[in-house]
């Protein structure tokens, strides 16, 4: 015996059925990714660090002779009435402060960026 359905009865079942398959997609939970830094992930990682100590220090070494050399030329600029040639020397004294803080502070500016990556 061959059952015909109504239009009713067939948006009924559709409506059913996806009422069904909304249910099991917005049950269904992704699976969670957790990745973190491997510090035994490649050979020569600690031998890594010794190198950006290194460049740290040649950095903040660095920025202590632009503070000096700086200072010397705003003295020698102020001392021999060249504005212009003092004004650089006071520049030059900001942009090695700068320098010297950004080297100091690059590890935490690069920790504080992790930090907030992880907390989107």
């Amino acid at each position: 015996m061959l059952h015909f359905q109504t239009a009713a009865h067939a948006a009924s079942v559709a409506a059913n059925h996806a009422a069904l398959t909304a249910a099991r997609i917005a049950t269904r939970v992704p699976g969670t990714i957790d990745i973190r830094p491997n510090t035994n992930g490649l050979p020569g990682i600690p031998q890594l660090r010794e190198i950006v100590g290194a460049i740290m220090s040649i950095g903040l070494i660095l920025a202590v002779v632009a503070l000096i050399i700086a200072a010397v030329i705003w003295a020698f600029g102020a001392n021999s009435s060249n504005p212009h040639l003092a004004g650089r020397g006071k520049t030059g004294i900001l942009v090695a402060a700068a320098a010297g803080v950004v080297c100091g502070a690059a590890v935490a500016l690069v920790n504080f960026g992790w930090d907030l990556g992880q907390q989107i």
